[in-house]
């Protein structure tokens, strides 16, 4: 029972504070996953390392749903995104940072074009 009692008070605790992140708009999630930001603004280099940190990895969409929460921040926020893939050998194809193929793209018209608007 005092494990019980423990384990409800550590949701109770965990529940707010991602009801005050929600609110403040720092974190969303999707399909189970938790989406974060601290919303401001570094390169590609120190985004990857406060990802890892914080006991994650850079926002890599797989889907509609993920890709909409990646959007939710770009929006919040007003600003771009990273994301955890890179251009491949072929020019013009991305794959993720591990060199897996992409299985979920969402690109507007004749992009990606290297430009940052992709």
């Amino acid at each position: 029972n005092e494990v019980e009692d423990v384990i409800r008070q550590l949701e109770h605790r965990i529940s707010r504070v991602e009801g005050v992140l929600r609110l403040e708009k720092m974190i969303t999630e999707s399909g189970g996953k938790i989406f974060a930001t601290n919303g401001k603004r570094a390169d590609f280099h120190t985004t990857m390392k406060k990802c890892k940190e914080a006991g994650g990895s850079i926002a890599t969409p797989r889907n509609p749903g993920e890709n909409d929460a990646i959007l939710y921040f770009v929006k919040s926020f007003n600003t771009y995104a990273y994301l955890g893939i890179k251009e491949s050998l072929i020019p013009s194809k991305f794959q993720f940072l591990d060199g897996t193929q992409l299985t979920y793209t969402n690109w507007y018209l004749h992009e990606p074009s290297g430009k940052g608007e992709e």
